[in-house]
């Protein structure tokens, strides 16, 4: 171990290791192993306690115990993928106390993120995907293409605008509805169920849905339920928009019809 190595810079070190994890998908045990790993390698006996808000770390003697607050951000499994890769070869002896450091501030500081063209051709072909399974024509396929990118464009720009959560969902599910319902009332579409099932992949919570299966399996049931309870919100947000933009294109439609 080298010298200049303190129980508070370990300490420290493994808390901002903790909240790039959290913060970017992580589920709770996964954080808690990485930093205790993380802790025996520095030949330091680390305690952490992680939930969906707040992360503890201190050292099982109780000398010392770090507080990070965390709050809930955009899903980035690449940095989890990144934290975990610097960590377990710091575990294994390649890389020193100082270099991992280095290597966690960088992925901290670092913008992960795809280019809008591979972004909106993503989220045509995810919403392509589930058509398939209803034998839906290939007209309604090309639609549930186009329809997905615009509503994931819709919602990932109301995103930028209003910083009131789940809203966003909700504007993608709106334009996904007036869009289906339009398509489908003037008569260039078959099926608008099967449009707006399919064109709203792109905005499913599938990951928090996963993780938080994943964090009640592993009786972390207060992070579990959170994570539930805040897909659902978003769920029940699409579906809300999904509803209202339906609903505004059939009386616009039947206006237009009268």
């Amino acid at each position: 171990m080298e010298k200049s190595i303190t129980e508070d810079d370990v300490i420290s070190l493994c808390g901002k290791v903790g909240k790039i994890l959290l913060t970017s998908g992580a589920e709770t045990s996964r954080v808690e192993s990485t930093v205790e790993y993380i802790g025996k390698a520095a030949h330091y006996d680390i305690a952490c306690h992680a939930t969906i808000t707040a992360l503890f770390v201190g050292t099982n003697n109780q000398s010392r115990t770090h507080l990070v607050k965390v709050r809930l951000g955009d899903w980035n499994l690449q940095k989890v993928d990144e934290i975990n890769t610097v960590s377990r070869k710091f575990v294994r002896g390649q890389l020193d106390f100082h270099t991992l450091k280095e290597s966690v501030e960088k992925i901290d500081r670092k913008v992960i993120d795809f280019n809008w063209p591979l972004k909106i051709i993503g989220a045509g072909f995810v919403s392509v995907a589930p058509m398939l399974l209803f034998k839906a024509t290939w007209t309604d396929l090309s639609y549930a293409f186009f329809v997905g990118i615009i509503g994931y464009l819709g919602a990932v720009l109301a995103g930028y605008r209003i910083k009131t959560p789940y809203v966003a969902a909700g504007c993608g599910g709106f334009i996904v509805g007036f869009l289906a319902a339009a398509l489908q009332f003037s008569g260039l579409g078959s099926s608008a169920g099967n449009i707006i099932v399919s064109a709203l992949m792109p905005l499913v919570p599938g990951v928090a849905i996963t993780n938080s299966f994943r964090e009640i399996i592993d009786r972390n049931t207060i992070s579990g339920v959170v994570r539930a309870v805040d897909a659902v919100i978003i769920a029940g947000s699409i579906g809300a928009g999904v509803v209202i933009g339906t609903s505004l294109c059939k009386l616009i439609f039947a206006w237009i019809g009268g």
